[in-house]
């Protein structure tokens, strides 16, 4: 069974049929930043307020990266992923990190 490290800011989210572990880690942030081609979390969170599919889909696999699902981060635009759950999966992976 896996399980999520709460402490490190981990979650457990069901993606493409089994749960996965996301995690907002600076690596990830960093990844985030790139791809979206924003500079400090002011921008970023102006940035997230109306995502695009792709941005959603770039935060996802950054996250995924951050919680070692980097076989699913790679393959993310050919799993099965519905916009809804991805968007669920981004919003519990940064309330996390206030927890």
């Amino acid at each position: 069974m896996r399980t999520a490290n709460g402490a490190r800011g981990e979650v457990l989210v069901e993606l493409d049929g089994a749960p996965r572990r996301l995690c907002l880690t600076l690596g990830a942030l960093a990844e985030i930043e790139t791809a979206l081609e924003v500079s400090g979390i002011e921008a970023l969170a102006e940035r997230l307020r109306r995502p695009t599919a792709r941005d959603l889909m770039a935060v996802l696999a950054a996250l995924l990266n951050g919680g070692g699902e980097a076989e699913l981060a790679a393959r993310l635009e050919q799993a099965s992923v519905s916009p809804q759950a991805a968007a669920e999966a981004v919003a519990r992976a940064f309330e996390a990190v206030g927890e």
